[in-house]
């Protein structure tokens, strides 16, 4: 597997934002978007180490902590990603996997029989990533309640697709967690807020990314 970092941090956004987490982040994505903060990770000469999935569950093991968050890029288009959160749920009782994926890759084939500890965070990709159309629509058949949606917002026009698309799905009925996050310097936080509050979106969350305010927007490792 293609390990372009490893390292403990906080979480900085999802359901466990603020709580201690190890992150796992894979080289290559299937996509490239307007907005990608972790550009350098697609690059063809991005430097990585190769490692099993047994060497990547001991580091894991190793480091303590119970949350694991396995980013990239896209970790689903990893070869023995399935393998690797098996490894991981079977070696401790106590460990949480959540996978960011972008929502261009069935999630189906990555469900496990014991799903309790494990999560995804799935992207949908609104118009200003310039990758709607990639987006898998069935993979909205296969969101649980452990599962999240995330909606990464530059415009009014992606928060109306957001809005359009949470209640198309149904995504708040069925108790999946739903986060509407701003584009990086493109959109003012206080018009997500004005409109979520227009629009009367409860039960959805805005949500900062929180690395980005403590470190400098750049920084790796964090």
């Amino acid at each position: 597997m293609k390990v372009v970092e490893k390292f403990i941090s906080i979480n900085g956004e999802g359901k466990r934002a603020g709580e201690l987490a190890v992150f796992i982040r894979f080289k290559g994505c299937n996509l490239r978007c307007s907005y990608c903060d972790t550009l350098w990770a697609l690059e063809q000469d991005c430097p990585f180490k190769e490692e099993t999935p047994e060497e990547i569950t001991q580091y894991i093991l190793n480091s303590k902590i119970k949350d694991v968050t396995l980013t990239g890029g896209e970790p689903l288009i990893q070869p023995e990603i399935k393998r690797l959160i098996e490894l991981l749920l079977k070696a401790n009782d106590e460990i949480r996997v959540e996978i960011e994926t972008n929502g261009a890759v069935l999630l189906k084939d990555f469900r496990v029989e014991d799903s309790s500890r494990l999560s995804f965070t799935m992207d949908y990709k609104l118009p200003s990533s310039n990758f709607e159309n990639s987006m898998k629509l069935d993979n909205f058949q296969y969101l649980i309640k452990n599962d999240s949606v995330k909606f990464v917002s530059g415009s009014l026009e992606d928060l109306n697709k957001a809005k359009f698309i949470i209640n198309k799905y149904d995504l708040i009925k069925r108790g999946i967690s739903i986060f509407i996050s701003p584009v990086f310097g493109k959109i003012e936080l206080t018009s997500i807020v004005d409109f979520m509050k227009e629009n009367n979106m409860n039960d959805v969350r805005m949500q900062i990314q929180l690395h980005k305010v403590i470190w400098h927007p750049d920084t790796r490792g964090v």
